[in-house]
């Protein structure tokens, strides 16, 4: 069978390539066409039609500004549909450019899957019609999103979250303390670790506003993951700290504590058991901020929060007015969003979890509780795999 993949990021890249190997143990003459990076490669065993470094733009103004390839790479991929006719389009996350593949490869009559759905419980639910139209199937990572899908009348199966396994694999394999240090030309001091995400414009947001925050804390070594797709040029015009590339986890997996960018590297610090700051400044203005909370539908942004936190009675506006003034409660690790992610409110709740005390261990005991909350007896690849090969034969 044939089956074409599109994921637009570093983390989507990760996990489908995770599907690509449990897909071809199922189905070994599976002729594979995908846009994705290195993992996917190795995978498959050849190149992207795309390489995700050429799609990873986010924000409307990161868009607009690269139109033209945004749109260039659009036109290639549906070419490669039309002409591949694979019998099944599997989309990863990256909703803006996914859904209009969805659309194309639907209209074919070609079935779409989609796996990391866009996370419409927190915004923009207008795109529910779309998925309803469009996808055959979602492949849920999250416990709480097959009952809200399925009650807006899209089809779900929950798969378990492919981060549990990717972590846990990683963990297994990891080199001494010593080697990894070794390695990266690192001393014996203990790790701040920065993860300012992987997009250039999460880069150029977040990762001044930790340099900031790291420069106060001298007895730290702070060290910096580098994303693979992003030239290592670019981190020099916002830190003078040494770079560790393309080994996130390793790297939060040794650290003493890290400040991360809202996304999926959150998740997989909370697995990899390092006690963070979750950061997320876009852009710093109070109405910018006041607006983001308005147009969410959660109380909570990052997704140890959402899976492991507590939502008491409290409704959502009540729960941002707190927010607002002091970064988020009640949850497992501190969010500092937008005009609240400064140096001063950073570094106000790093300073909390870098020693040992309530702070710390709330947080590594919110952690075991979201580790029992994901746990399931396969990982989530096979999982896809097995109901993407089921489904089509």
């Amino acid at each position: 069978m044939k089956y074409f993949f599109s994921a637009g990021e570093a983390s989507g890249d990760v996990h489908a390539a995770q599907v690509i190997k449990e897909l071809l143990k199922l189905d070994a003459s599976a002729e594979i066409t995908f846009l994705g990076g290195d993992r996917m490669a190795e995978a498959a065993g050849h190149e992207p039609l795309i390489h995700f470094s050429r799609m990873a733009f986010m924000g409307f103004i990161d868009v607009a500004t690269h139109l033209p390839q945004v749109l260039g790479n659009l036109r290639r991929a549906k070419e490669a549909i039309r002409t591949m006719r694979p019998d099944a389009v599997v989309l990863v996350d990256y909703p803006g450019f996914n859904l209009k593949l969805a659309r194309f490869a639907k209209e074919l009559g070609i079935k779409v899957f989609y796996y990391i759905a866009p996370k419409l419980w927190a915004w923009k639910e207008y795109r529910i019609k779309q998925l309803r139209r469009y996808v055959d199937c979602i492949f849920s990572i999250l416990p709480f999103e097959p009952a809200w899908f399925g009650e807006r009348g899209v089809k779900v199966d929950y798969v378990g979250n492919p981060s549990v396994e990717e972590v846990e694999e990683v963990l297994k394999s990891l080199p001494s303390r010593a080697e990894f240090l070794r390695r990266h030309g690192l001393s014996e001091r203990p790790i701040l670790a920065l993860v300012p995400g992987s997009r250039v414009g999460e880069i150029k947001a977040n990762l001044p506003v930790m340099d900031a925050v790291a420069r106060r804390h001298p007895e730290m070594q702070t060290v910096v993951a580098a994303a693979p797709s992003i030239d290592k040029s670019m981190y020099g015009a916002y830190t003078s700290f040494p770079l560790v590339d393309a080994a996130t986890l390793e790297l939060m997996a040794g650290a003493h504590a890290a400040m991360v960018t809202s996304g999926t590297a959150s998740l997989e610090c909370a697995l990899a058991g390092c006690p963070q700051v979750v950061c997320y400044r876009a852009v710093g203005w109070k109405w910018a901020h006041d607006i983001f909370l308005h147009i969410l539908k959660i109380p909570y942004v990052a997704l140890p929060n959402l899976i492991g936190g507590k939502i008491d009675s409290q409704t959502r506006r009540e729960v941002n007015r707190e927010a607002v003034r002091t970064g988020v409660r009640g949850c497992v690790v501190p969010e500092m969003l937008v005009h609240n992610c400064t140096a001063d409110n950073v570094d106000r709740e790093l300073s909390q979890i870098l020693e040992a005390g309530p702070a710390r261990e709330a947080q590594l005991g919110g952690y075991a509780k979201i580790r029992s909350i994901l746990h399931t007896d396969s990982s989530a690849a096979s999982n896809v795999a097995s109901i993407l090969f089921r489904k089509l034969s």
